[in-house]
């Protein structure tokens, strides 16, 4: 039987034996998402927002063929630095540990490697989707089939706002993956509060949501659930405001500048180039957000195991 190259940080590999909450992270704001050295200096906040809620931070990525759950700092800092960095989800993140490459982890890779370490609780930004004009490019995010099959609570501030959201939240409830709004009736939108959607199901405690990835795994259902964690107030972008700089980053887009993988960091550039740098200040303070709250429910796991 082929033996999975897992190295555990010394961090998370204590944690582990002393039964402490742990919370995953994904790698591609690190390697994608952010130019250096902010993005090893956001990746360090997360991490320490995480242990200063009382968890462990686990972020994940591929190096030398070898799947990492937890990173040094030094580990931290060269892929930050590193330009040879693939950006990995279900469909190749085998190849590239045959490879012996380095990659880094959308959300679903990282739900893979969380649930192949025993870890139940994941922090992100925004979850991809579907994409507009989904009916003809057949455009959908893995991230989507991954919730519907990993047993992994996700929270998320939303999907991003660059996608169809009523065709993303669909899609979930067709998969029958439970997306959980968090202190409110209405699903937010990535850099917005509102999205103008209602919710399907909506939690305030963050043990309510553990005890519901636990009741679900006892009923034998398969997959993971989605919690859609507002942004906080005073970080965020209304919606009536950020809407008019993602379409026009949207029609770039359909006149053909970019395609396939290219898309999304195309888009996220543009926002970034128009809201003036607004887009990634609040990109951040929303990461952060959802670290807290992941943490939290991470705690509230591991007092139910």
């Amino acid at each position: 039987m082929t033996q999975i190259p897992l190295t555990y940080s010394p961090e998370v590999a204590e944690a582990r034996k002393n039964g402490l909450p742990i919370v995953a992270l994904e790698s591609t704001i690190i390697t994608h998402g952010m130019p250096w050295p902010q993005n090893v200096e956001t990746a360090a906040r997360v991490e320490a927002e995480i242990r200063a809620s009382g968890a462990v931070p686990a972020t994940m990525a591929i190096l030398k063929g070898r799947i990492h759950i937890g990173l040094t700092e030094a580990e931290l800092n060269a892929l930050g630095q590193a330009t040879d960095v693939a950006k990995l989800s279900r469909a190749d993140l085998a190849a590239c540990v045959v490879r012996g490459g380095n990659g880094a982890t959308t959300v679903a890779a990282t739900m893979i490697c969380a649930r192949l370490a025993g870890i139940t609780t994941f922090a992100t930004g925004g979850i991809g989707g579907v994409h507009r004009g989904a009916e003809t490019s057949f455009d959908i995010s893995a991230d989507l089939q991954e919730l519907a099959q990993t047993a992994v609570t996700v929270v998320a501030a939303g999907a991003k706002a660059i996608l169809d959201l009523p065709k993303t939240w669909e899609y979930l409830e067709t998969a029958g993956v439970p997306v959980i709004a968090y202190g409110q009736d209405e699903l937010p939108s990535f850099w917005s509060r509102a999205s103008g959607l209602k919710a399907p199901l909506r939690m305030d405690d963050p043990a309510q949501i553990a005890a519901s990835a636990a009741m679900r795994a006892a009923l034998g259902i398969p997959g993971g659930q989605l919690v859609a964690n507002p942004i906080p107030k005073e970080h965020e972008i209304p919606r009536e405001e950020i809407m008019p700089h993602v379409e026009a980053a949207l029609r770039e887009v359909e006149a053909g500048r970019v395609s396939a993988k290219e898309v999304t960091p195309f888009l996220l550039d543009r926002i970034f180039t128009l809201t003036e740098g607004r887009s990634l200040t609040a990109n951040i303070e929303l990461v952060l957000n959802n670290a807290r709250l992941a943490a939290q429910i991470a705690a509230a796991s591991a007092k139910l195991n």
